[in-house]
């Protein structure tokens, strides 16, 4: 990678935030990359890691998706108001297709998802 150039943005990966967009957006928002990709990417910083969290495992307990992989790290950012840099927990879930995502999916439509 060249300096300066920013990662490119994967199509199948999902930015969760805890404050934006309520939770139930995520986890339609996961169903709808998954029927187009066979992965969906979960990522989320700091507190937003929670939601995460808690989307991950509303699709996994309904039989939707099956965890591919989970990883943490701490990401240097720039505090806005002082310009120092601040330490965030960043995380990474990896959610496939289940086997039957298929015929799950198109029974959620009709009777809505169950939250754990």
């Amino acid at each position: 990678m060249e300096v300066g150039k920013q990662p490119l943005m994967r199509e199948n990966r999902i930015q969760v935030s805890n404050t934006k967009k309520p939770l139930f957006f995520y986890v339609n928002l996961a169903k709808r990359f998954l029927q187009q990709h066979e992965e969906v990417e979960l990522s989320a910083l700091g507190l937003a890691i929670a939601t995460v969290v808690t989307v991950a495992e509303i699709l996994k307990n309904n039989g939707l998706v099956v965890e591919k992989n989970i990883s943490t790290c701490t990401v240097e950012m720039r505090d806005e108001v002082n310009d120092c840099p601040v330490h965030k927990a960043k995380m990474e879930i990896v959610l496939g297709k289940s086997d039957r995502f298929d015929e799950l999916n198109s029974l959620g439509d009709e009777g809505g998802l169950e939250e754990s």
